[in-house]
């Protein structure tokens, strides 16, 4: 502060808090804030704001800004999540509650069990159409396609996350009728609440906020699942696999602070609301430590993965060919268009009054909710043993029919498929991890309940086996399904991570390699692949898959033709010609011999005004050097280069556009557009037809 008491000129952070519009003739050194009567209380006002400034620089001082919008990123996104779970618990509550209060009247239950899911599918449908319609889905294509670099502000309003959240817990409240879960809409809620945080963060810091910068959002993906499980790593790693094609070494450290401080919270939260005494896993389970597995268990869990491989391979395929179907098909196309209400609600009742717990849910252990239907199939016990000593609960739903264990589960592997493929196409809030989590760990669980069916009498290849553990079999088969589906290794971790059996670390790990192995041969796309190119979404890992010849395409395939260009010493008239003749945004400028070094893009706007100028100042001869600052750009691209080279150089660089030269003559120019977008393949002639053809039959 000066002796008179105002601010110093040098401080621009105290400026913009202080300084308002302050009539002429107004000394400086009275209350700024006394001169406008219309804010009310202008005295704790500024008080407020001065505090907030010095709170600022307090802050600042330990860290930078941004590390705080990390760790708040985390704690909002972890109290998000425990308050959806504690709205979906008491949904479900009060779904058995109505239920169990109907015991006597096969009807009233029965209209009981299926209206409620279906209301409330019906209503998240509608809900997300009429408020915000880009509500619907995962949400996980959309967002991998921002962090690779494009601009989508309406899947990052406030609407659309109030919706979503809404949304999804109606789906949630539905139960393992519709059989969905949250992860990829609570990446997406995490994303929306990153981006938030990310404006503020520059707002306070008073800078601008790079184009293009997505370091939170892509720690944002990582701090979804770590909420959403409690598992920091595992998230961190579904972030790099899932989230980005090229994820930066400076979003590292960032991304597992976050996610630790979401997963910390999401414990802490849970512990108070069941009122633990310390922090554990999500799901308990109880494998025995002394002889985990033995050694040629090993031989089992390969062919654990190689099942699980060939399921995934089958569910990829129905997947695919059910995407396909709602966008060829007449009836269910405009259902999908303008009744998804409807839609949603017929699908919804169908699927409940097949599992009916009186009817054929009595072998899917329906009553069941996703959360108990991972802690049965982890169970240690085994099920299937003859042996008189092994007690189990009565209350187990899988056994509650009478019927073998193996009918069961091989009658909810079955019905689930198709009933989950079904409810992909519902058009809510909703997710699709955690429902092939737990199928995997029935076909898990199967193969495991199967192996200790044989081992009863003790002895296999002449060894003895009298410990075999069927929840190992199915915490495995979690892994390599859900790993299979998607294409990564984090569901590995995560399991690791869910339950804290590290013993069974290296068996996980096994199965999900070789199940990763057969369902990536082929260059068949994922889940998350198949969405996006259903989508149309410019996600150039997704395309790999559905146009294997795209990557290799030669850069000089691409370019459209770009004859009008501007020498370095060009003058008025030169830049009249080509502002007149250029029907493009952008202008290059090029050496005065345009055989030597490139240098930049000018904007028409830009060029134009510089004609205004000339014109004004009646000065024609002018050149462009002497009115604009020119440097040679230092990134360049050969036509010889690929489509893939291409898109890796602009997403690590950070760069917008790109020069492609050859033999140092200037040829054209590649933008991120162009790139990222299907239309690329535009020009190629008959390789670009063919390759829409493709995207056409994926």
């Amino acid at each position: 502060m000066n002796s008179d008491g105002s601010p110093e000129r040098g401080t621009d952070e105290e400026k913009s808090i202080l300084e308002i519009e302050i009539p002429q003739g107004t000394s400086r050194s009275g209350n700024p804030l006394l001169l406008d009567s219309r804010k009310p209380c202008r005295g704790p006002r500024r008080t407020v704001k001065a505090w907030l400034l010095k709170l600022k620089t307090c802050l600042g001082s330990v860290c930078g800004i941004e590390w705080y919008g990390y760790a708040a990123l985390g704690i909002l996104t972890a109290i998000l999540s425990f308050l959806m779970d504690l709205s979906v618990a008491k949904l479900l509550k009060a779904h058995q509650w109505l239920f169990l209060n109907l015991e006597g009247n096969v009807l009233l239950q029965f209209l009981c069990w299926s209206l409620y899911p279906a209301c409330l599918c019906a209503f998240a449908s509608t809900f997300s159409h009429n408020i915000c319609p880009y509500s619907t889905g995962s949400g996980i294509p959309e967002v991998r396609t921002m962090i690779a670099g494009s601009e989508m502000p309406h899947y990052l309003s406030l609407t659309h996350l109030f919706t979503k959240f809404l949304g999804l817990i109606c789906t949630l409240a539905a139960g393992t009728t519709v059989f969905l879960g949250k992860v990829g809409p609570f990446v997406h809620l995490s994303t929306m609440v990153g981006a938030y945080l990310d404006n503020l963060c520059s707002f306070i810091q008073g800078g601008k906020k790079e184009q293009g910068a997505t370091g939170m959002l892509a720690v944002a993906a990582g701090v979804g699942v770590a909420s959403c499980f409690g598992a920091p790593v595992s998230g961190v790693l579904f972030s790099v696999e899932v989230m980005c094609s090229h994820f930066a070494l400076r979003h590292y450290c960032p991304c597992f602070f976050s996610a630790t401080c979401g997963a910390l919270t999401f414990h802490l939260l849970s512990m108070w609301s069941r009122d633990g005494e310390t922090l554990q896993a999500l799901f308990k389970t109880n494998f025995p430590t002394a002889l985990p597995f033995h050694p040629l268990e090993i031989l089992l869990f390969v062919l654990l993965g190689l099942l699980c491989g060939a399921v995934s391979c089958c569910y990829l395929f129905c997947h695919r060919w059910i995407l396909k179907f709602t966008k060829t098909n007449t009836v269910v196309l405009k259902m999908l268009t303008t009744e998804k209400g409807l839609y949603s609600g017929l699908v919804v009742f169908c699927l409940a009054s097949l599992t009916f717990p009186h009817s054929a849910g009595q072998y899917m252990a329906s009553k069941y909710t996703m959360k108990d239907l991972l802690t049965s199939l982890l169970d240690s016990r085994q099920w299937s043993s003859h042996n008189a000593s092994v007690q189990l609960d009565p209350s187990l739903e899988w056994h509650s029919s009478g019927t073998s264990i193996f009918l069961s589960l091989t009658f909810f592997l079955l019905m689930k498929m198709w009933m989950l493929i079904l409810a992909c196409t519902l058009p809510q809030p909703a997710g699709y991890f955690m429902p092939v989590f737990i199928y995997g760990a029935a076909l898990g669980r199967l193969l495991g309940e199967g192996v200790v069916f044989v081992s009863s009498n003790g002895t296999i290849f002449g060894h003895q086996w009298t410990s075999v553990n069927p929840g190992g079999y199915a915490l495995a088969g979690a892994a390599a399904f859900s790993g299979a589906v998607t294409h990564t290794l984090s569901p590995a971790l995560l399991a690791v991570e869910l339950t804290g059996q590290f013993s069974h670390a290296v068996p996980i790990l096994l199965s999900t390699l070789v199940a990763n192995a057969l369902a990536q041969s082929g260059d068949r796309p994922s889940f998350y692949d198949a969405l996006s190119i259903s989508k149309k979404l410019p996600h150039l890992p997704s395309l790999k898959k559905a146009c294997p010849r795209l990557p290799s395409t030669p850069i000089g395939q691409v370019l459209g033709v770009r004859s009008v260009q501007l020498q370095k010493a060009a003058g008025p008239a030169e830049v009249q010609c080509a502002v007149s003749t250029s029907t493009e945004a952008q202008i290059p400028v090029v050496d005065s011999h345009g055989m030597q070094t490139n240098y930049l893009l000018l904007l028409l706007l830009l060029l134009l005004l510089l004609l205004l100028l000339c014109i004004s100042v009646q000065k024609l001869e002018v050149n462009l050097d002497e009115v604009c600052t020119i440097h040679p750009t230092s990134t360049l691209l050969s036509p010889h280069n690929t489509v893939e080279e291409a898109y890796g150089l602009l997403n690590v660089a950070g760069a917008q556009t790109l020069f492609v030269t050859d033999g140092g003559r200037y040829i054209g120019h590649i933008t991120w557009p162009e790139v990222k977008s299907v239309g690329v393949l535009e020009p190629l002639g008959n390789t670009g037809t063919e390759s829409h053809r493709q995207l056409d039959a994926v």
